[in-house]
């Protein structure tokens, strides 16, 4: 590692070289005074070939593009090569039973010989999530900042991976060399703190990669966006600026981080005598010193609910991230010693998740909380796209139980930790990029921020809209997506990683869809007669009590579909079931207009 003023040291070292070159030119030319064009043609070709011989960097993501979440991108130059973030997603409606989404890393395997590490930009699941899984098969260098790290180690202390983690503190305005790369990391604004941006050098020219970012000039940590750093680059010139496209499609400036303590305050004396509950982001540590600060000054004690948010606030307060006044922090299982004035729960569950704390509260299933009239929830969060069902469904149950909701359409309880038009327009204008590759969003928002970058300037051909997979190669001379990787999505299923596919997932939606009627028979190994069944069962397609009708008509079919197979000599067992299944299906199609899964087991005695 290296500070930034020894990367400035470098490039004055370098400046007097060329200072030396020119004055031995100057020598050269007194010398030979009348023959002053050969030189002159000679050192401007020999210039031209040390442009012509810069190899172009590759940039490939391999998540984060057309989706939200499961970032990361790696770079190569000239052979070696090294990673941005690892993150991971949550799973769609069309994945029941899956637990995440992380990267598919077999690009990554197939390199890691060349890959010299992964530097991260924050601390978000959508950043770091995927981390364990990785290092599961690759045992690869990690260079953050501090907290990061932090998050990072309590996910690998639970995989099991901490003890052989090669983890990297690096602070902002330091520089990591990896192979022939050196990576700066910029201080930026975010929704967590020590979340930084990257200037990536190499031979081929410099690469700016904002990470997740925004501009907030009073920010509750006091440490405002590098601004200073990013316009420095822009003089020194940049090759190309991969940023941010979460709010590209927002016009305006995102409100700073200290406007939700407002809200908080007149909240707070909104519900005096009444039990508070907030709702937010485990990771989002200013907005939890911003509830603990005003628990504090209304005399309220502070309890946690949920493991990511208990871990979260443990890690940041050991760190010095979160400021946590004495005896402010009480056990979830002590606020009943409390009267409800004088509690202010802190909890997950702000997207509404089946499995969190705070959906627990309004169904009666938390063992510490239970919903109570009067109650004011505050959910400080906007719903991630996809997740509005499931929070408006939390938010209707809480109603019901007679709680006052406050969400964020109502009042000023959440700002974005992402960067709006304006702001990606003010570091365009500052960093001056030759090639713009828009980052971290749907595609919807990549396309708007690539239109951002036309107004700014930039040439519609020097701007690539890429997809996960795509290798960019970037030069001097041009742009151009060249190839495509392995790129897709791995789903994790409790501690099954990968092996749910396509075809289990359709059979799980087939299953949710029409339910599953079960056809079992036994067949004499001799006589291929029928000894036993048919047996029919249903879970989640008919009543079977009420429907004795149709499982006798059902039983009546696969007799039948048995005799034919008999008199026909068909023995292979593949082809009895396909008769079955198919039988079966066309069957319950006519009767009911359904199509359940028919499965058939046929056993031999």
């Amino acid at each position: 590692m290296a500070e930034r003023k020894e990367s400035k040291k470098y490039t004055k070292n370098t400046n007097n070289k060329t200072q030396s070159k020119n004055t031995q030119k100057s020598r050269s030319q007194k010398q030979a005074a009348p023959k002053k064009s050969a030189p002159k043609k000679d050192v401007k070709n020999n210039t031209q070939n040390r442009k012509n011989n810069k190899k172009p960097i590759k940039i490939i993501p391999l998540g984060g593009l057309g989706e939200i979440g499961k970032n990361i991108t790696l770079y190569e130059y000239d052979g070696d090569m090294f990673l941005v973030d690892c993150g991971m997603s949550f799973p769609d409606e069309d994945m029941p039973g899956i637990d995440i989404v992380i990267p598919d890393f077999t690009f990554v395997l197939e390199n890691k010989d060349k890959i010299k590490g992964l530097v991260v930009t924050h601390g978000h699941e959508d950043h770091i999530g995927a981390i364990p899984y990785l290092l599961r098969n690759f045992n690869v260098p990690i260079y953050a900042t501090r907290l990061t790290i932090g998050l990072i180690e309590g996910k690998l202390k639970e995989h099991k991976l901490l003890e052989s983690a090669n983890l990297n503190v690096v602070k902002a305005g330091s520089v990591v060399k990896l192979g022939k790369f050196t990576v700066e990391f910029i201080h930026v604004n975010h929704s967590i703190p020590d979340a930084t941006a990257f200037a990536i050098k190499c031979a081929g020219g410099t690469v700016v990669h904002t990470g997740d970012f925004k501009i907030d000039t009073t920010p509750i940590d006091d440490k405002v966006i590098d601004i200073a750093r990013f316009a420095e680059l822009g003089k020194e010139g940049v090759l190309a600026l991969l940023s941010d496209s979460t709010n590209a499609e927002r016009s305006g400036f995102t409100a700073s981080e200290k406007l939700v303590g407002g809200s908080f305050s007149n909240l707070f004396r909104q519900a005096e005598g009444k039990r508070i509950i907030v709702a937010t982001f485990s990771s989002n540590i200013h907005r939890i010193q911003q509830i603990i600060d005003e628990a504090a000054r209304c005399n309220r004690k502070v309890a946690v609910s949920g493991r990511s948010m208990l871990n979260v606030v443990s890690i940041a307060e050991e760190l010095g991230y979160l400021k946590v006044p004495q005896n402010v922090l009480t056990p979830i299982e002590a606020i009943k010693n409390y009267t409800p004035g004088q509690i202010v729960v802190v909890t997950t569950g702000s997207q509404g998740e089946p499995l969190s704390a705070l959906h627990r509260m309004a169904f009666s299933d938390h063992r510490q909380v239970e919903i109570a009239p009067d109650d004011m929830i505050i959910i400080s969060a906007t719903p991630i796209p996809g997740n509005e069902k499931l929070v408006t469904k939390v938010i209707n149950e809480l109603m019901k139980r007679g709680a006052n909701v406050v969400y964020e359409r109502m009042y000023d309880v959440h700002v974005s930790g992402h960067a709006c038009a304006e702001e990606l327009k003010l570091i365009m204008s500052i960093v001056k990029p030759k090639y713009f590759i828009p980052l971290h969003g749907e595609q919807k928002h990549l396309m708007k921020h690539a239109e951002l970058a036309q107004l700014m300037g930039i040439n519609k051909e020097n701007t690539v809209v890429a997809q996960n997979g795509s290798v960019i190669e970037i030069s001097e001379k041009a742009v151009k997506s060249t190839d495509a990787v392995t790129a897709g999505r791995v789903l994790v299923d409790g501690l099954g990683v990968g092996d749910v596919g396509s075809i289990v997932l359709r059979d799980r939606k087939l299953l949710s869809d029409g339910g599953i009627i079960i056809v079992g028979v036994t067949i004499d190994a001799v006589t291929r007669e029928i000894v036993a069944g048919p047996d029919i069962v249903s879970r989640g397609f008919i009543y079977m009590k009420e429907s004795e009708e149709l499982i006798q008509e059902i039983s009546d079919l696969v007799w039948d579909i048995m005799d034919r197979c008999y008199y026909q000599n068909i023995r292979d067992w593949a082809t009895i079931k396909n008769k079955i299944k198919d039988g079966v299906s066309k069957f319950l199609f006519t009767k009911t207009k359904r199509s359940p899964m028919v499965l058939p087991i046929i056993m031999e005695v």
